[in-house]
């Protein structure tokens, strides 16, 4: 298997701003996803579950697409 074939169907995440002060649904989702620190990066499945908690912390996240 080539590397693109072992990345295909997940999404590359990185947190770009601060979880603080943030609603708790949002912070949980962030938390679903992985996601703790600023900067940090996490590669998840690409499935419509996921797909909904990104689009409910788009405004935090950088997200990158393999």
């Amino acid at each position: 298997m080539g590397a693109s074939e072992q990345n295909a169907g997940r999404i590359r995440l990185r947190l770009k701003k601060s979880l603080n002060g943030r609603l708790a649904d949002h912070k949980a989702c962030a938390s679903g996803l992985g996601l703790r620190r600023i900067g940090q990066t996490v590669e998840v499945e690409d499935t419509p579950a996921v797909r909904g908690m990104i689009r409910k912390i788009a405004y935090l996240l950088e997200v990158e697409e393999n």
